[in-house]
């Protein structure tokens, strides 16, 4: 309905048209909001992962972690985790508080009604003395939302409510996937000291005989030095090897909150957690998986409300106080005939001159809003990047370990025909030196591979948003 149309009603309709003009036309301006729409920011990646599948498909669904994880003792661990990791109690206290800060958003919308019982006594200077006694209803400076300014503020809390219930579900991803990160770690840990306490055995054994033979005028004194600097090496390994153990284990136990059970640490000579294979998808999947990007764009919206409630302070704020009860010059007069009334105090106020307050707030409310949608594009942006460094890892990981694997084979060999040639006279003791120090090397370089393997795997489950709700 036109504004003249309305006028016409008004001056047609008499006093019960006039009345429902007006009502209507506070419905209007109750409807009011200055808050732009809002349009979610294309995304500014490539359409397809580099080096992905041609027949990635949209909405791929990731298995849940505990399907993700095939070793029973770590799934335990994980749910112990998810139970007592205090950084994730930290989260979720953090959702209770914006949860209860939305709600006081809300109950904005709506008068704050008391009941109160109030007394006066005043004298003058002729000595006389009166009491007034009042006793009610009380309703003070409710704000009427004419220009969606508190309705605004409502929104925007929305929003940073369900941010932060994103913030917590990323912190909750973030722990499962550190926490079978570190798991695998320790595990590999395992594997690299019963590695290294072979090859310290190995390496004294050598030693001893090169000794035997030194004194028996059988070996030389090169010998003997290159078969001590063997075993202090492997010496050195070991206690470097217990003390990374020994960090990523305290690491685990943080992660999980107390004190990791033995019968959940990765078994000593088992073999390797087995992990879900991950479809990749596409890079459209990642605004509806991943909890940061989410929570980046609940962010954006909020600072779009907030954009409406700086506008919508230009114009008139409009409150009402009111009140309803009994007054009475003596207490017991109270709530008798004839002492019942009410109050009404509408008002209206418009800033006129503020040296430019509110102007500046809008500045400030769109520079935020600015700032929030290069956070949100640069959320879509870094999720790009870790899922398209996960598939390069995936794609050569394989080749490398196969690569791994033949060199560990191949230095076994060397080292079993060095031994030979040594022991019929026709190489020296440096050669079988010189084989065990490349096969040992080449042993720790297996099991570091086999390591990163997995923790790609697990980056890139990540990466992808992960089924973190098993």
């Amino acid at each position: 309905m036109s504004e003249q149309a309305n006028q016409n009603m008004t001056r047609t309709a008499g006093p019960r048209g006039r009345l429902a003009a007006s009502a209507l036309s506070l419905a209007v301006l109750a409807a009011c909001s200055f808050t732009p729409e809002y349009e979610q920011p294309a995304a500014p990646v490539p359409t397809a992962f580099p080096g992905a599948a041609a027949d990635a498909q949209a909405g791929q669904v990731l298995p849940p972690w505990s399907d993700f994880v095939a070793d029973a003792r770590l799934r335990s661990l994980v749910s112990l985790a998810l139970q007592n990791n205090r950084d994730l109690r930290v989260a979720m206290a953090n959702v209770e508080q914006v949860r209860a800060q939305h709600r006081i958003a809300r109950a904005n919308l709506a008068p704050t009604v008391a009941a109160g019982v109030t007394g006066e006594r005043q004298g003058t200077e002729g000595g006389d003395i009166s009491s007034i006694y009042t006793a009610g209803l009380m309703l003070s400076a409710w704000e009427i939302d004419f220009f969606g300014r508190l309705g605004s503020l409502k929104e925007a809390a929305l929003a940073q409510f369900l941010a932060s219930a994103e913030a917590a579900r990323a912190a909750q991803t973030s722990i499962v996937a550190s926490v079978i990160s570190t798991w695998l770690t320790v595990q590999a840990d395992e594997a690299l000291l019963a590695l290294t306490r072979k090859a310290q055995a190995t390496r004294e054994d050598s030693l001893r005989l090169t000794k035997l033979r030194f004194d028996n005028g059988a070996a030389s004194a090169l010998d003997l030095r290159q078969a001590e600097s063997l075993a202090a090496s492997a010496r050195a390994t070991l206690a470097q090897q217990e003390r990374q153990r020994a960090q990523d284990l305290n690491a685990l136990t943080l992660l999980v909150g107390q004190a990791v059970p033995a019968d959940l640490l990765p078994a000593v000579g088992a073999d390797q957690a087995q992990l879900a294979d991950v479809p990749e998808g596409l890079p459209s999947d990642l605004l509806a998986r991943r909890p940061d990007i989410r929570q980046a764009e609940q962010q954006l919206i909020a600072a779009n409300a907030n954009i409406g409630a700086a506008r919508a302070a230009f114009f008139p704020r409009i409150s009402l106080t009111a009140s309803l009860g009994s007054a009475s010059t003596e207490l017991s007069g109270l709530f008798k005939d004839g002492s019942w009334g009410f109050t009404l105090a509408p008002q209206a106020l418009l800033t006129i001159f503020d040296l430019g307050r509110n102007r500046a707030a809008l500045d400030a409310a769109e520079a935020v809003r600015t700032g929030a949608v290069a956070s949100y594009e640069k959320s879509i942006q870094t999720a790009f990047r870790e899922v398209a460094d996960a598939l390069a890892g995936r794609d050569t990981f394989g080749e490398q370990l196969a690569a791994q694997e033949d060199l560990v084979k191949a230095e076994a060999e060397r080292m079993r025909l060095a031994d030979l040639r040594y022991r019929n006279g026709v190489a020296s003791f440096l050669d079988v030196l010189d084989a065990q120090r490349s096969l040992f090397s080449a042993q720790q370089g297996l099991a570091q591979t086999r390591l990163a393997r997995q923790l790609n795997q697990v980056g890139l489950y990540k990466a992808l948003g992960g089924g973190w709700s098993g």
